[in-house]
This record gives C-alpha cells, sequence and structure tokens, in this order.
C-alpha cells in the first residue's frame, strides 16, 4: 500500500503528484531535492518476506537511503541535505505482507512461532528498522499499522468463510495485534530517542469503515477489485492483455485484490492527514 498513499500525501502536502521511485532511470535533481520513494512492493519487516518474492528487504531501502543523502549533497551541498532530511517527512509502511503472504501462506513462519510471538517479532524489527532511520538523521516519522487484512479481496477468497466470501477473523485479529503492539513500541521509543515527532499512524480504521460502509463513501463495491474477477488478480495481472477492468474504478473501494484504488487511498490520507500526519510537521 506504500506508493499509493506516498502520492496522496504528497499531493496532501503540495509536493508533487508523484514520487518517483529512488531507483528510477529518469531521476532528477529536483526528485531528489523534494522527495523519492525507497519502497519495493511485496517485502516485509520480515526478511523471510522479500526473500520469499524476490524483492528488495527493508534493510536495503535503509542503504539506499544513505546512498541518497550522498547524492542530495552532491546537489544541495552539506549543509542544505542535512536540513532537508531533518525537515522531511518519512513514511514507514509495512508488514501487511508479512502476515498475509508469509506468515499464513507459506510453511515456515507458522511453525516456528503462533502468532502472538510473530507479532513480537515483527514490533521488534520494526522498532529496529525505526531507530536505523532516527540515527540516519531522520526526525519526522509516521509508521502506519496494518490494514483490516482479513477483509482485503484476496484474503477472503483464500480464507474468507463460504461463498460470502466473509473477511477472515485471524488475519484481522493478527493485524490488530500487531498495530496494539506497535503503537504501544512507537510510544517508548518517543521517549529513549527524545523524538515526539515518531507517530503511530492507524490505517485500520477508516479502511474497515470504507469497506464495511462503502455507500457512505460513495462506492458500490468493497469485497472485490476492479480487476477482472476482483478476486485473485494483483499487480502486474491486472492490464488490458490478460484481464478485463470495471467500468469505474472509482465505484470500488479496491483497485485489485490487495490495492485499494486511487480515490480510496485519496479518502484515507484525506482522514489521516489531520488525525496524524499534520501534528509530526
Amino acid at each position: 500500500m506504500t506508493l499509493w498513499l506516498l502520492a496522496c500525501a504528497a499531493s496532501r502536502l503540495g509536493l508533487k503528484e508523484l514520487v518517483p521511485a529512488y531507483l528510477g532511470t529518469d531521476l532528477t535533481d529536483d526528485d531528489l531535492l523534494t522527495g523519492v520513494s525507497f519502497a519495493s512492493a511485496g517485502t516485509g519487516y520480515d526478511p523471510l518476506t522479500s526473500t520469499l518474492v524476490a524483492v528488495l528487504p527493508m534493510e536495503e531501502e535503509l542503504n539506499m537511503f544513505v546512498e541518497y543523502k550522498e547524492k542530495l549533497a552532491g546537489v544541495a551541498g552539506d549543509a542544505a541535505a542535512a536540513r532537508i532530511v531533518y525537515e522531511s517527512l518519512f513514511l514507514v509502511c509495512a508488514g501487511t505482507d508479512d502476515i498475509a503472504n508469509n506468515y499464513y501462506l507459506a510453511p515456515v513462519r507458522s511453525l516456528q512461532y503462533d502468532i502472538a510471538a510473530y507479532v513480537d517479532f515483527l514490533t521488534q524489527i520494526a522498532s529496529d528498522f525505526i531507530k536505523q532511520l532516527h540515527r540516519q538523521g531522520a526526525r519526522r516519522i509516521a509508521v502506519l499499522g496494518m490494514p483490516p487484512i482479513g477483509c482485503v479481496p484476496s484474503q477472503r477468497s483464500i480464507a474468507g468463510g463460504g461463498l460470502g466470501r466473509e473477511c477472515d477473523a485471524a488475519r484481522n485479529r493478527a493485524a490488530q495485534l500487531f498495530n496494539a503492539k506497535l503503537e504501544q513500541e512507537i510510544s517508548c521509543l518517543q521517549k529513549t530517542l527524545q523524538c515526539q515527532s515518531i507517530g503511530y499512524v492507524d490505517i485500520y480504521g477508516i479502511l474497515e469503515d470504507m469497506i464495511t460502509n462503502p455507500s457512505k463513501y460513495g462506492f458500490d463495491v468493497s469485497t472485490r477489485g476492479c480487476c477482472g474477477t476482483g478476486d485473485f488478480e494483483v499487480s502486474l495481472l491486472c492490464n488490458q492483455l490478460t484481464a478485463t477492468t470495471c467500468a469505474d474504478d472509482r465505484k470500488y473501494v479496491f483497485w485489485d485484490s490487495f490495492h485499494p484504488t486511487e480515490r480510496a487511498y485519496s479518502i484515507m490520507v484525506d482522514y489521516l492527514y489531520p488525525r496524524y500526519v499534520e501534528k509530526l510537521l
């Protein structure tokens, strides 16, 4: 969920409409000055998650940030680069793939941990990641919790109850447990790092309400995605060659079976910004 949230947040802040990938081939000096994304789709706090789907681990994202700071200094000078990093807002969004695609689908972590122990494992890794980010100069850090994973279309299809594809309660409980632990850990980090501009952002509640009460937000469909059947297709499977799309994605909460639509993200950001993000700026 990171990339579209980044784009919507950047737009809400009046910076730009799209936050480019740091590894993009057409990155400009202005991109370096105004913000980039280090996200690798499918990764997670757990290093095994990135290994399973062959994407960059979050540790490598930190390494790219270090490299970025050197490039930024080359463009703006050391003093200006340090100021830009100090005043920037960092958005950390991970964990959903750890639960949905690692713990419940891959027969490894579920044999090593019960869900409570795995959540503790993830929380500790998340804490270490935030500490490392802080050591690299980040001071305004918004850390997003997990969404209601069991209500995501693909998880309804895989584990939901009956023909009605109800939300999976176990996955939702895991997300809620992680969110509670993460919020508690961030509260501790505020004290130990003496940094009140590290904050927890709850995305569970607003997305759950959009899914449960779609008409309240002007949506018609919240149990499947706009792409294809909406039950299983995700990412690259949503293209004009392999899948049809709905007539109007603005009527759908989800674009594919895992990610919300642009309109859903915009609603989420408009809700989250004054309640969480604005307080960190």
